[in-house]
């Protein structure tokens, strides 16, 4: 008789066991550990929060550790190469109230926590483990009143990276820093004329990119004055079921989540020709059309398309959307807001 396997892939335990032996022998040099925020998202019912536990040298306490990390951190080479901290124990702290919970085998911490009490707007939950720092994460609590909300992809959507093209990433992603990098024209001030418009909007980034690279976009998001939002990144590497994650799966599976937890709002997702996004779009719009306000494809030059996926021309364009659908697409974010028209407009809505 056969049996299905209930032990994670052998990538997986394999990349564990590594893992776990490297956490030991940095511990052994002294290296300490350390909660890393990112932003989460939540409504009245719950708030989502995201972070990771890696270790570090004790020397980054230092004024010289400090601005030796900032250098290189921004170089982005450094933030391949961590550290995490094995299932890791971390205290969530939120008022009068604490849970502790378990990150997963790379660190990571994607927990759910019920009953907050926090108004809309933003709060911090903060997490600390037994041997690190306390550190606030950061947490978009949306209105139940929203009833509009913003989606946007990263890669070739609002920044300009190249990125399937080996070289060209490599160097972009471990040498160049956020202000060597492009952003799209136009879409910062897309995004803040549709949050404008539709106060209370809940504004979210969600990309196949890695974690590792949060540092760098949050800071390249500030500096092209791109609204401050959760970003819902991956973690590159083996999974439970395989080799790799699958990008297209991890965009699919945020937005059943997003769909879910705000079942009153309808989204705006913005994306681009160069992959997926226009597929993995007009699915959700087929299957959810309560919640896609309209969907907004940033168009690549040829050139880019050669870049992305080796033509000239798009990838076949999605068949499954209605006539009844809002569907838009333009070379960047002046021709999209454009098209958008009443979505912008609506200042009343």
């Amino acid at each position: 008789m056969w049996r299905v396997s209930t032990k994670p892939f052998i990538a997986a335990r394999v990349e564990e066991f590594f893992d776990r032996r490297l956490e030991a022998l940095f511990r052994a040099l002294g290296w300490r550990e350390h909660v890393i925020a990112y932003r989460g998202y939540g409504s009245s019912g719950f708030v989502r929060v995201l972070a990771r536990v890696v270790l570090v040298p004790q020397w980054s306490r230092s004024q010289l550790g400090r601005a030796t990390k900032e250098f290189v951190k921004r170089r982005g080479w450094r933030s391949f190469f961590t550290t995490p901290c094995v299932r890791a124990k971390v205290t969530l702290s939120l008022g009068d109230r604490s849970v502790t919970v378990t990150a997963d085998r790379g660190g990571f911490l994607d927990h759910r926590i019920t009953r907050h009490g926090f108004e809309p707007g933003w709060h911090t939950v903060t997490a600390q483990t037994q041997g690190s720092k306390p550190v606030d994460c950061a947490v978009l609590v949306v209105d139940d009143e929203a009833r509009f909300g913003l989606v946007s992809d990263i890669d070739d959507t609002i920044l300009t990276t190249w990125l399937p093209r080996p070289m060209i990433a490599a160097w972009n992603s471990f040498v160049r820093d956020e202000s060597n990098r492009q952003s799209i024209p136009g879409m910062a001030r897309l995004y803040h004329r549709f949050l404008d418009a539709h106060p209370g909007a809940a504004m979210i980034y969600l990309s196949t990119g890695a974690w590792n690279t949060y540092d760098f976009l949050d800071r390249f998001l500030q500096q092209h004055h791109y609204p401050a939002g959760p970003l819902l990144l991956t973690d590159w590497g083996p999974t439970n079921t395989g080799w790799f994650r699958s990008g297209m799966q991890h965009k699919r599976n945020n937005l059943l989540r997003l769909a879910a937890d705000f079942p009153h709002v309808q989204w705006l997702l913005v994306g681009d020709d160069g992959q997926h996004d226009p597929e993995i779009y007009a699915e959700f719009a087929h299957t959810h059309p309560q919640h896609v306000a309209a969907v907004a494809i940033r168009q690549l030059s040829p050139t880019e398309q050669v870049l992305a996926h080796g033509t000239n021309m798009p990838l076949e364009e999605p068949d499954e959307l209605t006539a009844d659908d809002l569907w838009i697409e333009a070379a960047d974010g002046r021709g999209l807001a454009a098209q958008l028209g009443a979505l912008l407009d609506e200042a009343d809505a």
